[in-house]
């Protein structure tokens, strides 16, 4: 166990002055949330800017002393971009005391007044606000490119009379025959969603809550809408209370990220499934494959799989965020500083999963004869024939029950509805005639889901162009 003893830095933590001791040293690592927090030093330098600003034109400090404050966290700004400063102080437990200790010892006693009217309490929410403002706009425009890789790929597989066309599945069992283009859309439909959500978290992140203090407003007589403008924050927070400990935008934006990531798995598990040996329908390009240490044959999909394993990460990170929030009475409690760690993670844990998946579709090569032999599988036009004979005045159940017989008996033959002839058909059920045979040809099949929203060729091409549109307006 840690020596339990009292320790601080040769200044003193800058609340110190209500405490004659200093924080146990096993504690100060314990409290400090530097090492996660320090990626806001931007965010925190911005706001801070911001505050000074308003300050010195509120005359709530002087001019001179704005102006002071501004330029030394400009220039603690570009010391960072540089690497020209180490702001790894624990001492002052996170990046805004680090930030503000630093300013002080560049400009002097001016520094010290860049604090005034606010608390870390508003600050470190500014400074998270305006993070998951950046971080969603990221975000939505790499699913905005992962959209536009999938519509690309559709497109490239929808050439008239030549369009590619695989088994559509049920259960993981083969059902209907549809257009790859059509299924590749239908993830496109998710990660449009998908982008909607960042765009709504980023809007709820759009609030400024700098000027709340610590949960209950400052006598000065601060300018928040000037500081909003300055910030580019939509509105102001109307309660001081809720402005503090208002987490709900992060745990919007997590939501987002876990949603995504969901998606995701569900694509990579049909990248993984599709080429296998067993499918047979892509081969991923080798930059996005592995091999194995032993067997000189394999070609291992691990990064969709890694994909797959990573959004179970992710969850926990929302679940995480969720259970640290639960039970907070109002105002700030230090169990917000966990509302960063998993927050974080799941951003970095997105996109990174984001760049890997677009590259696997962008560079996949597609199989298509393989898919349209899985097509001919499975008595997939099946229900298409029972349709038949419902436009021949059967009733459907009864037509259910006739082709169930037509399937047994292939079954029995080994054989698939294709290798029919028009008399066979006709020796099971006398409505049968020999028109039946154009019903069950797979691209007949694809070309009557005619229905808006189908797999027909015509209405993948609408749905094509409707997805171009929105993916347009979401990404101006």
């Amino acid at each position: 166990m840690a020596e339990n003893k009292n320790t601080g830095t040769e200044q003193g933590a800058l609340w110190g002055g209500r405490f004659e001791g200093g924080v146990a040293e096993a504690m100060q690592s314990f409290g400090a949330s530097l090492p996660v927090d320090n990626r806001l030093w931007k965010e925190d330098i911005q706001g801070s800017i911001a505050h000074a600003q308003m300050l010195g034109a509120q005359d709530i400090i002087p001019a001179a002393d704005a102006d002071k404050i501004v330029a030394g966290l400009e220039s603690i700004a570009a010391d960072i971009e540089a690497e020209n400063w180490d702001f790894f102080d624990l001492a002052d437990e996170d990046i805004h005391m680090n930030i503000e200790r630093e300013l002080t010892q560049r400009i002097g006693e001016a520094g010290g007044k860049l604090h005034t009217g606010r608390s870390r309490n508003d600050q470190v929410a500014t400074d998270m606000r305006l993070y998951c403002k950046g971080e969603c706009a990221e975000l939505a425009a790499a699913l905005n490119q992962l959209r536009a890789t999938l519509i690309k790929k559709a497109e490239a597989h929808l050439t008239p009379g030549k369009e590619t066309i695989m088994p559509g599945y049920t259960h993981l069992q083969k059902a209907q025959p549809v257009l790859f283009a059509h299924h590749l859309m239908a993830y496109q439909w998710m990660f449009a969603r998908d982008c909607k959500r960042f765009m709504a978290a980023a809007e709820a992140a759009d609030v400024l809550v700098l000027g709340s203090a610590a949960l209950a407003g400052t006598t000065y007589a601060l300018d928040r809408d000037a500081v909003a403008t300055a910030l580019g924050f939509a509105s102001v927070s109307p309660n001081s209370l809720d402005a503090v400990s208002d987490r709900d935008f992060i745990c919007d934006a997590v939501y987002a990220s876990t949603l995504a990531m969901v998606h995701l798995s569900r694509l990579c598990e049909e990248l993984i499934l599709w080429s296998s040996d067993e499918f047979g329908f892509i081969t991923l390009d080798d930059a996005y494959a592995t091999g194995s240490s032993i067997m000189p044959q394999k070609k291992n999909p691990d990064f969709a799989e890694l994909t797959r394993g990573k959004t179970g990460r992710v969850i926990g990170d929302l679940v995480g965020l969720l259970t640290t929030l639960k039970g907070l009475p109002l105002a700030y409690n230090k169990d917000l500083q966990e509302d960063k760690e998993g927050a974080f993670d799941a951003f970095d844990t997105l996109a990174v999963c984001l760049e890997a998946v677009c590259g696997m579709i962008d560079t996949m090569q597609v199989n298509a004869e393989a898919m349209a032999a899985g097509a001919q599988g499975g008595f997939m036009a099946a229900t298409d024939l029972a349709d038949y004979l419902v436009g021949k005045g059967v009733a459907f159940r009864e037509a259910h029950e006739i082709v169930g017989r037509v399937v047994l008996s292939c079954e029995q033959a080994g054989r698939c509805l294709q290798d029919l002839s028009s008399a066979e058909l006709a020796k099971i059920d006398e409505h049968f005639g020999d028109d039946a045979l154009e019903v069950i040809d797979i691209r007949t099949v694809v070309a009557q889901r005619t229905t808006v929203g189908g797999t027909a060729p015509k209405r993948v091409a609408e749905q094509i162009a409707q997805a171009k549109k929105l993916l347009s307006a979401d990404s101006s």
